[in-house]
């Protein structure tokens, strides 16, 4: 592909912005197309920000030269054009649809007012707009429901509590964060999190949003026990936001089909990050997005060779400590955690200091692991899972848990 070649990026989230700035290095410009009004930043981090820990500007990503900022409305497949929101139009060559995901607004009675916005007091959690209206709300007192317990709820609530919120938690699930975390993991971040004054409970599904004169006023829950709510946040996952592929008329599934180059079933048309799926897996993740980014950055550079053949991805989170008898709390997470029959497990807890360590191992290959509090064999675990080797025969398996010295 030359370097003339007319390139533009719908996305400018850590997927986009890196495509972005990996091309600019490789001397192919880049239009990237952004509709956030803030200068583009790392997601990844809002909970930090609600934290009060950073500010927008620590989290806000190194800017690629050419920033459009707009909301493109469709894509001319026939003249390769996309179409703005001001009526202008943009040329590409290859078009490249970053769009990253939207949140998922849960079916409750009352969460839309009759013009379709969300009541004044909830809030999803996914842009920097949610953070900091979310931040403007919040103070020492308020009465918050965070509905969602997976790793955005946890967050969440964890951040609202630090910044002095009654914080109530609401997993419908039966237990925290059951996608990444087994079940001995997860009592120890509701452990935590009750440390920081949050009220946690699970297999608890919300019925209702009670609102007076547009503000909200307290949830239901299905039981009919009524929470009284100041703040709803709304953390119940996210989907890939694929709506301009399907108006477009390309292939859409879970997300936009790519194949091992990123393209969709249009050739002149790429799709990464939280809006792709490969192999039959939208990830929704960082790390993916990052790695399907320097990809196609090699293969729209011209390295014909390069392939994207899916991430094994390891999901870490840092809950800071405020106040709480158990300070800061660490836990990473890879792989299948749940042992299979025949699996080898092995486990180390001490229940005085919530640590909590276990590793699966499958015909002597690491394929799954959780971590909690101190993480200082996590390096060395997460190369084994991700290589894939078999693992060394010379020693027991609890030296996978105590290469760092042991605790």
């Amino acid at each position: 592909m030359t370097s003339n070649t007319r390139v533009v990026v719908i996305g400018a989230g850590l997927a986009g912005v890196r495509l972005a700035r990996r091309l600019g290095e490789l001397g192919t410009p880049v239009t990237l197309v952004g509709e956030e009004e803030h200068r583009p930043y790392n997601r990844v981090l809002l909970a930090e920000v609600l934290a009060g820990r950073y500010s927008p500007d620590v989290i806000a990503l190194p800017a690629p030269a050419e920033l459009t900022r707009g909301r493109v409305t469709g894509i001319d497949r026939e003249v390769r054009a996309v179409h703005l929101a001001d009526g202008s139009k943009i040329a590409y060559d290859t078009l490249v649809l970053a769009t990253g995901s939207n949140p998922v607004l849960p079916p409750l009675r009352g969460l839309f007012t009759p013009n379709h916005v969300l009541p004044e007091g909830v809030h999803a959690f996914r842009t920097m707009d949610d953070c900091l209206g979310l931040s403007k709300a919040v103070r020492p007192g308020v009465k918050a429901v965070v509905i969602g317990g997976g790793l955005l709820g946890v967050s969440a609530a964890r951040a609202l509590a630090r910044r002095g919120a009654q914080v109530v938690l609401a997993q419908q699930g039966e237990r925290l964060m059951e996608r990444q975390l087994d079940p001995n993991a997860s009592k120890l971040v509701e452990r935590h999190l009750k440390d920081l004054g949050v009220e946690v409970h699970t297999e608890c599904r919300v019925r209702d949003v009670r609102c007076v004169g547009g503000a909200v006023r307290s949830v239901e829950m299905h039981d009919g026990y009524a929470l009284d709510a100041d703040l709803v946040v709304l953390a119940c996952g996210v989907h890939p936001r694929v709506g301009l592929a399907q108006v477009a008329g390309l292939d859409v599934r879970k997300g936009i089909v790519v194949d091992d180059r990123l393209r969709t079933s249009d050739p002149h048309i790429r799709a990464i990050g939280d809006c792709a799926q490969h192999d039959g897996q939208v990830y929704g993740l960082a790390t993916p997005a990052l790695e399907q980014a320097e990809t196609l950055a090699e293969l729209i550079a011209g390295n014909a060779n390069a392939r994207y053949t899916g991430t094994r991805s390891l999901t870490r989170l840092t809950l800071a400590g405020h106040d709480a008898p158990l300070g800061s709390f660490d836990l990473a997470a890879f792989g299948e955690t749940e042992p299979r029959p025949g699996d080898d497990v092995v486990q180390l807890a001490d229940a005085t200091r919530g640590t909590y360590r276990k590793v699966v191992v499958r015909d002597d290959r690491l394929v799954g692991g959780v971590l909690v509090g101190e993480l200082g064999t996590v390096g060395a675990l997460a190369r084994a899972w991700e290589g894939a080797e078999p693992l060394p025969d010379d020693g027991p398996l609890l030296h996978l848990l105590t290469n760092d010295g042991g605790s």
